[in-house]
C-alpha cells in the first residue's frame, strides 16, 4: 500500500485501516474504520456521520422533550474533519486520527465537545493567555472478563489486585501491576506521556496521571488513554470502568489542574500567595460552579459520590492546599502554581469540563470577580457553606439559569445539554431506576461500559 502514502495524509506504508475518533456529548469515544484509499480521498473534505451520534442516549434511545437545533431531527449527515496533527500508529496496520464535527455549511457543530473546548481556548488566547492543564484519570479494575461482567449485570465483581482499598497500597497482586504496566507501555507506544500511576482508595481502583499540556492535546490524550485502558483490559481478560461509582463504596473522579500563562510566565504565581489573576479566576469558577456541576457530574450515578467526608467536594468553596474544597489553590511556585478543580467525576467528558472551567476563568478575569474568603478547615458538614447541586435535575436547573455560562458556552449547547440531562432523569424514573438503592441495577447496566 505504499502508493497511498502521501505527505498530506501521513499514512505509513503498511497501514490497512484508519480509525476516525471523537467523543460525543456523553463522553463516549466514537468513530469508524476506513480503508486507506478512502481516507486519502476524503481526508481534506471530511467524512459523513449521522447526527444521531448527538441524539441518542446511553441506552441507545433518541432523546426527546426539548428543542433540537436546526441541524438535528432528520438524521442529517455531519461532517467529521480529521485533525492530521493527531494521526498516530495505534497498532500494526492501524492508524488513528481524532477530529471534530462540522455542519454542511462549514460552521462548527455547537455541541461538538472538541469544537467547544477549542472555542474557549481561542477566546482565552484573544486575551493574551494560554492555559496548561492536567487530568487525573481514575478507574476501577475487575478480575472478570467483560463477557463475565456483562453476564453478572456488572455487579458483585472481583476487584483486580485484591480487596485492599488503601491509597498508594503497593502490596497488590501481580495481575494488577501487570495490567497497569501494559497500559503504560501502550501509552508510550502511541506517544501519550504519563507521569505516574498508583493505587487509589477503593479496591481495584487506580489513578493515572497524564503529563500537563495545552488543553486540546491533553483532552485528546485523555480520550485515547481511556481507550487504551479498555483495550488492555479486554486483551488480558479483565474489565475496567470509568463509572462515577461502580460499587456502593468509593466513587472516582477526574480532577482537572490548570494554570494560566502570559508570554510564557505563570500569572497564577505570586511570592506571597495567590496572584490577583488567580483570585479572579477562582471568583469566576465559584460564580459558575453550581451551573457547571451539571457538566462535571453528567449522569444519575455522578451524584451518588457527593457524600461528606468521603473525598469529593460537596460545597461551593475554595481553599489554599485544601483538598476538601471544590477548588484547591496550589501557590508559591513560579512554575507549579495552579488551580485544581475537584468536582468532575470519572464519567465527565473532559473536553466539556475544560471548556466549562475556561469559561469560568475567563469570566472571572474579565470581570475581576473577587472570591469569598478561602476555607481553611474541612469544607464538609458545615451548615453555612453553600452546597453543590446534589441531583441531576437540580444541577440542570442551575446551568439553565447561569447567564455567565450561557454567554461563554452558547445557548445552543446549554439548552441541548439541559434537555439531555432532564431526559436522563426521566429515563431513570420510568425505565427501571431505583432512587432509593445505593446503586441500582439500571445504573450498572447503563453506565458501567459507557462513557
Amino acid at each position: 500500500m505504499s502508493e497511498i502514502t502521501t505527505t498530506s495524509t501521513g499514512l505509513a506504508p503498511a497501514v490497512h485501516t484508519v480509525r476516525l475518533e471523537a467523543t460525543n456529548h456523553e463522553g463516549c469515544f466514537l468513530g469508524k474504520n476506513v480503508a486507506p484509499k478512502k481516507f486519502t480521498a476524503s481526508a481534506g473534505s471530511g467524512f459523513a456521520f449521522a447526527d444521531l451520534l448527538f441524539g441518542l442516549d446511553l441506552g441507545n434511545a433518541p432523546a426527546f422533550g426539548f428543542a433540537y437545533p436546526d441541524w438535528r431531527g432528520h438524521l442529517a449527515d455531519l461532517n467529521f474533519r480529521p485533525d492530521m496533527t493527531t494521526l498516530v500508529q495505534w497498532s500494526p496496520g492501524l492508524q488513528s486520527v481524532i477530529g471534530d464535527y462540522w455542519q454542511a455549511d462549514g460552521t462548527p457543530v455547537g455541541i461538538c465537545p472538541r469544537n467547544l473546548a477549542r472555542k474557549l481556548v481561542d477566546r482565552l488566547a484573544a486575551r493574551g493567555f494560554t492555559a496548561t492543564v492536567a487530568v487525573e484519570i481514575e478507574a476501577t479494575l475487575f478480575q472478570e472478563s467483560i463477557h463475565e461482567a456483562r453476564a453478572k449485570g456488572y455487579r458483585d465483581l472481583t476487584p483486580l489486585g485484591g480487596s485492599a482499598g488503601t491509597a498508594y497500597h503497593l502490596a497488590k497482586s501481580k495481575d494488577w501491576n501487570d495490567y497497569m504496566s501494559a497500559v503504560a507501555h501502550r501509552l508510550d507506544e502511541i506517544g501519550i506521556e504519563w507521569e505516574a500511576w498508583s493505587d487509589e482508595d477503593a479496591a481495584g481502583q487506580v489513578e493515572l496521571n497524564l503529563v500537563p499540556g495545552d488543553p486540546i492535546s491533553v483532552c485528546d490524550a485523555w480520550a485515547r488513554a481511556r481507550q487504551v485502558m479498555r483495550e488492555v483490559a479486554f486483551e488480558r481478560g479483565h474489565t475496567v470502568t470509568f463509572m462515577a461509582k461502580p460499587t456502593a463504596g468509593y466513587g472516582q473522579a477526574s480532577h482537572v489542574n490548570m494554570s494560566l500563562q502570559r508570554d510564557g510566565v505563570n500569572v497564577f504565581y505570586a511570592p506571597d500567595g495567590p496572584s490577583p489573576t488567580m483570585l479572579h479566576a477562582v471568583g469566576g469558577l465559584l460564580a459558575t460552579m453550581r451551573g457547571a456541576t451539571s457538566i462535571m457530574l453528567p449522569q444519575i450515578t455522578s451524584y451518588r459520590r457527593l457524600v461528606d467526608l468521603s473525598g469529593p467536594p460537596t460545597t461551593v468553596t475554595w481553599g489554599i492546599s485544601n483538598k476538601s474544597t471544590a477548588v484547591r489553590a496550589v501557590c508559591g511556585h513560579p512554575e507549579y502554581s495552579r488551580l485544581e478543580y475537584r468536582v468532575p467525576g470519572a464519567d465527565v467528558n473532559l473536553y466539556l469540563a475544560v471548556a466549562t472551567i475556561l469559561a469560568g476563568v475567563i469570566a472571572g478575569v474579565d470581570g475581576e470577580i473577587e472570591p469569598p474568603d478561602p476555607v481553611s478547615d474541612l469544607a464538609w458538614c458545615v451548615p453555612d457553606l453553600e452546597r453543590l447541586p446534589d441531583t441531576i435535575t437540580k444541577a440542570a436547573e442551575a446551568l439553565e439559569t447561569d447567564l455567565i455560562l450561557r454567554e461563554q458556552l452558547g445557548d445552543e449547547f446549554v439548552d441541548y445539554w439541559v434537555g439531555t440531562r432532564r431526559w436522563e432523569w426521566m429515563q431513570f424514573h420510568t425505565t427501571g431506576g431505583d432512587p432509593f438503592a445505593e446503586l441500582s441495577e439500571w445504573e450498572s447496566a447503563r453506565y458501567f461500559e459507557f462513557p
